[in-house]
Protein backbone atom coordinates (compact mmCIF):
# COMPACT_ATOMS: atom_id res chain seq x y z
CA UNK A 1 0.00 0.00 0.00
CA UNK A 2 1.59 3.24 -1.13
CA UNK A 3 -0.45 5.99 0.44
CA UNK A 4 0.37 9.32 2.03
CA UNK A 5 -0.20 10.19 5.66
CA UNK A 6 -3.26 12.46 5.86
CA UNK A 7 -2.96 16.18 6.57
CA UNK A 8 -5.05 16.14 9.76
CA UNK A 9 -4.35 18.06 12.98
CA UNK A 10 -4.31 15.95 16.14
CA UNK A 11 -2.71 16.19 19.57
CA UNK A 12 0.82 14.77 19.35
CA UNK A 13 2.24 13.81 22.74
CA UNK A 14 5.96 13.94 23.47
CA UNK A 15 7.27 13.46 27.00
CA UNK A 16 3.83 14.07 28.49
CA UNK A 17 3.27 17.34 26.63
CA UNK A 18 0.71 17.60 23.84
CA UNK A 19 0.70 19.95 20.88
CA UNK A 20 -1.94 20.19 18.18
CA UNK A 21 -0.09 19.48 14.93
CA UNK A 22 -0.70 18.21 11.44
CA UNK A 23 0.40 14.58 11.32
CA UNK A 24 1.91 14.93 7.84
CA UNK A 25 3.98 17.90 9.05
CA UNK A 26 5.15 15.90 12.08
CA UNK A 27 6.26 12.94 9.95
CA UNK A 28 7.88 14.84 7.09
CA UNK A 29 11.54 13.99 6.51
CA UNK A 30 11.40 11.09 8.98
CA UNK A 31 11.47 7.31 8.82
CA UNK A 32 9.14 6.01 11.53
CA UNK A 33 7.05 3.12 12.73
CA UNK A 34 3.50 4.15 13.52
CA UNK A 35 1.40 1.57 15.34
CA UNK A 36 -2.24 1.79 16.30
CA UNK A 37 -4.12 0.19 19.15
CA UNK A 38 -7.85 -0.21 19.84
CA UNK A 39 -7.56 1.56 23.17
CA UNK A 40 -5.27 2.85 25.87
CA UNK A 41 -5.44 0.83 29.09
CA UNK A 42 -6.95 -2.19 27.29
CA UNK A 43 -5.33 -5.58 28.02
CA UNK A 44 -3.41 -6.49 24.83
CA UNK A 45 -2.50 -2.87 24.14
CA UNK A 46 -1.14 -2.32 27.67
CA UNK A 47 0.39 -5.72 28.35
CA UNK A 48 1.89 -6.53 24.95
CA UNK A 49 1.72 -4.02 22.10
CA UNK A 50 3.06 -0.86 23.79
CA UNK A 51 5.62 -2.62 26.03
CA UNK A 52 7.03 -4.63 23.12
CA UNK A 53 7.53 -1.45 21.10
CA UNK A 54 9.15 0.26 24.09
CA UNK A 55 11.54 -2.69 24.37
CA UNK A 56 12.28 -2.58 20.62
CA UNK A 57 13.19 1.10 20.31
CA UNK A 58 16.94 0.48 20.11
CA UNK A 59 16.49 -2.25 17.47
CA UNK A 60 14.54 0.15 15.25
CA UNK A 61 16.97 3.03 15.83
CA UNK A 62 19.88 0.75 14.98
CA UNK A 63 18.44 0.19 11.48
CA UNK A 64 17.71 3.84 10.76
CA UNK A 65 14.30 4.65 12.22
CA UNK A 66 13.92 8.11 13.73
CA UNK A 67 10.90 7.56 15.99
CA UNK A 68 8.06 5.28 17.01
CA UNK A 69 4.51 6.66 17.21
CA UNK A 70 1.45 5.12 18.85
CA UNK A 71 -2.05 6.10 17.71
CA UNK A 72 -5.28 5.41 19.53
CA UNK A 73 -8.84 6.69 19.29
CA UNK A 74 -8.59 8.23 22.74
CA UNK A 75 -8.43 11.83 23.91
CA UNK A 76 -5.10 13.47 24.73
CA UNK A 77 -5.60 13.14 28.50
CA UNK A 78 -6.10 9.38 28.32
CA UNK A 79 -3.17 8.95 25.92
CA UNK A 80 -0.86 11.00 28.16
CA UNK A 81 -1.85 9.06 31.27
CA UNK A 82 -1.46 5.72 29.48
CA UNK A 83 1.97 6.52 28.09
CA UNK A 84 3.16 7.87 31.44
CA UNK A 85 1.94 4.69 33.16
CA UNK A 86 4.63 2.63 31.35
CA UNK A 87 8.34 2.67 32.17
CA UNK A 88 10.57 4.08 29.42
CA UNK A 89 7.56 5.17 27.36
CA UNK A 90 8.92 8.71 26.92
CA UNK A 91 10.57 7.49 23.72
CA UNK A 92 7.17 6.59 22.21
CA UNK A 93 5.31 9.55 20.69
CA UNK A 94 1.55 9.47 21.17
CA UNK A 95 -1.11 10.41 18.64
CA UNK A 96 -4.49 11.13 20.25
CA UNK A 97 -6.92 10.51 17.38
CA UNK A 98 -9.91 11.25 19.63
CA UNK A 99 -12.28 12.01 16.75
CA UNK A 100 -10.99 9.03 14.73
CA UNK A 101 -10.24 11.31 11.77
CA UNK A 102 -6.92 9.67 10.89
CA UNK A 103 -8.34 6.23 11.60
CA UNK A 104 -11.26 6.86 9.22
CA UNK A 105 -9.01 8.35 6.53
CA UNK A 106 -6.78 5.24 6.65
CA UNK A 107 -9.86 2.96 6.54
CA UNK A 108 -9.07 1.41 9.92
CA UNK A 109 -12.23 2.24 11.90
CA UNK A 110 -13.81 -0.71 13.72
CA UNK A 111 -17.22 -0.87 15.35
CA UNK A 112 -16.63 -2.13 18.90
CA UNK A 113 -20.03 -1.09 20.26
CA UNK A 114 -20.89 -4.71 21.12
CA UNK A 115 -18.04 -4.50 23.69
CA UNK A 116 -19.18 -1.03 24.84
CA UNK A 117 -16.03 0.56 23.41
CA UNK A 118 -17.63 2.65 20.65
CA UNK A 119 -15.68 3.03 17.43
CA UNK A 120 -11.97 2.34 17.62
CA UNK A 121 -8.91 1.80 15.49
CA UNK A 122 -7.96 -1.58 14.16
CA UNK A 123 -4.71 -2.88 15.60
CA UNK A 124 -2.03 -2.07 13.03
CA UNK A 125 1.51 -0.96 12.36
CA UNK A 126 3.07 0.79 9.41
CA UNK A 127 6.43 1.92 8.18
CA UNK A 128 6.33 5.53 7.05
CA UNK A 129 9.10 7.36 5.18
CA UNK A 130 8.65 11.09 4.58
CA UNK A 131 4.84 10.76 4.86
CA UNK A 132 4.61 7.81 2.48
CA UNK A 133 3.28 4.57 3.95
CA UNK A 134 5.76 1.96 2.69
CA UNK A 135 4.46 -1.10 4.56
CA UNK A 136 1.12 -1.68 6.30
CA UNK A 137 0.45 -4.47 8.80
CA UNK A 138 -3.23 -4.70 9.80
CA UNK A 139 -4.43 -7.32 12.29
CA UNK A 140 -7.53 -9.42 11.94
CA UNK A 141 -10.00 -8.58 14.76
CA UNK A 142 -8.89 -9.98 18.11
CA UNK A 143 -5.36 -10.84 16.89
CA UNK A 144 -1.91 -9.56 17.76
CA UNK A 145 0.65 -10.98 15.36
CA UNK A 146 1.51 -9.00 12.22
CA UNK A 147 1.66 -5.59 13.95
CA UNK A 148 4.16 -6.74 16.58
CA UNK A 149 7.64 -5.21 16.52
CA UNK A 150 9.09 -8.72 16.22
CA UNK A 151 7.17 -9.31 12.97
CA UNK A 152 8.00 -5.88 11.55
CA UNK A 153 11.69 -6.30 12.30
CA UNK A 154 11.70 -9.75 10.68
CA UNK A 155 10.08 -8.29 7.53
CA UNK A 156 12.71 -5.54 7.33
CA UNK A 157 15.80 -7.69 7.98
Amino acid sequence: MKKNIPNIKVPIIKNGIDNLMSLDHELSNKKVVLFGVPGAFTPTCSEKHLPEFINSISAFRKIGFDDIYCLSVNDKHVMKAWLLSHSNSEQIIGIADGNAEITKKLNLLENKTSSYMGFRSSRFAMIVENNLIKEFFVEKPGKYEVSSPKNILSCIN
